[in-house]
């Protein structure tokens, strides 16, 4: 055993030896069983999740290993279909995967079919008490119905239910929380005990499997972080049914979102949640926001460009929480899984952020960029920014925003086969061009060469795009950065945008002038 190994161990009283481990049935040495082995500091990187059914809400499949799905409430009113659609519009556009709607009286219910046809994302009817809700939300083809079968009343109104539920394929939420706890239960445990949020969750359960009905989650969701916590355990204990996991009314934006990342996270990294949503008091949006963050966060999701920034010191020499803020910024709509540094110090920043894809350090007027905590380049350090943002566009394969001030230098995805888009002409008289996505009508400046077939956007003699495939040369840029073109090749020395850019690079990396030796 090395030094390292020994205090590992000793740190987390992992037994030293197999003969040294306590019994087998012990809860402690079950907990490390997966985590730890005996004597060396080999660890389960990820979170083993828990075996529980699937379940599938439209096209969105949650439990049995599938991805944990992202999903928030609409705040406006059911009825105000323009309102509601406007909103889960919105969620949609920020990552939400299934959304959910109150569902008041009948006409909200009513409702429901002309909103599940205006949206992209699985509807779900959020009911209490009244089981001709339910009813009608099921014939309008919601996706899912949450409710509690115990509020809902005579035994063959939770039948009706049911009947209607298999009939159409869908599954049902039973949630439980703090106001639909049953009166025994509150009695004899109080408001905030774990086992009686269990109990009442099996409770609700047992009417629906003596119904035969088995399409079921199951969500035990308190404003308590540790309650939450020990029922999501307990219930593991006792069903298999996928779960949705969440903080009830966390509160507002800010201390919501850390109550709901303590808590939510806590949930998942015992290997339990199948959908989450967090509850916050403010714009549903960063519900999804926050929502994401935390499954990126745990790695349970891999996607878009993860910042990794340090905190700055006394040794930092560069105004570097706006340059990480920026960063930030014009990458947040990138997609692809990657992580991006942002450091303070020259001397300690690529090697402690050598975990990152890509990153960059600053100080005194120097610019670093580092890859995998190899040094790559020098630049000056106010081209850290453009720089970093173009090698991410790069690597990622995606464009920069419209609004980027490197859009014009790296321009858009290429635009491919339509036929939507009528034959444009040049004043040359050149063949119409083909096999472009939505761009306007072109016209050339007077004495260019022909417009080749490609990827192409407004032409004008400040900002125009260079073309990305044809017989001509790209035309001349400004931009310090740029340094020249190669005619017939199409192709710029020291730009390597990718896909999100027109022109690809003769070199590995792209670095502007100061860094050129």
């Amino acid at each position: 055993m090395t030094e390292d190994q020994t205090r590992l161990a000793d740190s987390t009283n992992t037994p030293k030896n197999a003969a040294d481990a306590p019994p087998a049935d012990s809860l402690d040495l079950k907990e490390y069983t997966g985590k730890y082995r005996y004597g060396s500091a080999s660890y389960q990187k990820t979170v083993e999740r828990r075996k529980s059914r699937s379940i599938k809400i439209g096209p969105v499949l949650i439990g049995g290993g599938f991805p944990i799905a992202v999903q928030s409430m609409t705040t406006t009113d059911t009825r105000d279909v323009e309102a509601t659609v406007r909103q889960i519009e919105s969620l949609e556009a920020e990552g939400c995967e299934i959304v959910r709607v109150s569902v008041l009286n009948m006409d909200a219910a009513e409702k429901l079919g002309e909103i599940k046809k205006r949206i992209n994302i699985p509807l779900v009817a959020d009911i209490h008490f009244r089981y001709k809700l339910a009813l009608e939300a099921i014939a309008q083809g919601v996706h899912k119905v949450r409710l509690n079968p115990g509020n809902i009343g005579a035994r063959h109104k939770v039948e009706a239910v049911c009947s209607a539920a298999k009939d159409a394929g869908i599954p049902i939420r039973i949630g439980v929380n703090s106001g639909s706890l049953p009166r025994d239960l509150l009695i004899k445990y109080g408001h905030d005990d774990p086992e009686a949020f269990a109990l009442a969750a099996m409770r609700q359960i047992e009417i629906l499997e003596d119904h035969n009905f088995h399409n079921i989650a199951i969500s035990v969701k308190s404003t308590n972080v540790n309650t939450s916590y020990y029922a999501y355990k307990i219930l593991a204990t006792m069903t298999d049914y996928p779960f949705h996991v969440g903080i009830t009314e966390a509160g507002t934006s800010w201390p919501g979102s850390i109550k709901s990342a303590a808590g939510i996270g806590a949930i998942l990294m015992q290997g339990l949640g199948d959908t989450i949503r967090v509850s916050l008091a403010t714009d549903p949006v960063e519900e999804v926001k926050v929502g994401k963050r935390i499954l990126r966060s745990l790695e349970l999701k891999h996607e878009g460009v993860d910042i990794i920034a340090c905190p700055t010191c006394g040794r930092c020499q560069i105004d570097m929480i706006p340059l990480a803020e920026e960063v930030e910024r014009r990458t947040a709509h990138f997609k692809s899984p990657l992580k991006a540094a942002v450091m303070g110090c020259v001397v300690n920043g690529p090697g402690e952020a050598m975990a990152a894809d890509i990153g960059i350090a600053g100080g005194d007027g120097i610019g670093l960029l580092f890859k995998k905590g190899k040094v790559v380049g020098e630049v000056k350090e106010h081209e850290l920014a453009d720089l970093l943002v173009s090698e991410i566009a790069k690597m990622t394969g995606e464009a920069v925003a419209e609004d980027d001030p490197l859009y014009d230098i790296l321009g858009a995805p290429p635009l491919t086969h339509t036929t939507d888009t009528p034959p444009l002409t040049d004043k040359s008289g050149a063949p119409p061009l083909t096999n472009i996505t939505g761009a306007p009508r072109l016209t050339e400046n007077p004495g260019a060469p022909p417009l080749g077939v490609g990827s192409v956007g407004p032409s004008s003699e400040k900002g125009a795009r260079p073309l990305q495939a044809g017989s001509h040369p790209a035309p001349e840029t400004k931009d310090p950065r740029i340094h020249k073109i190669t005619s017939g090749k199409n192709r710029l020395e020291g730009n390597t945008s990718g896909r999100g850019g027109v022109l690809k690079s003769e070199h590995p990396d792209w670095l502007p002038d100061s860094a050129k030796k």
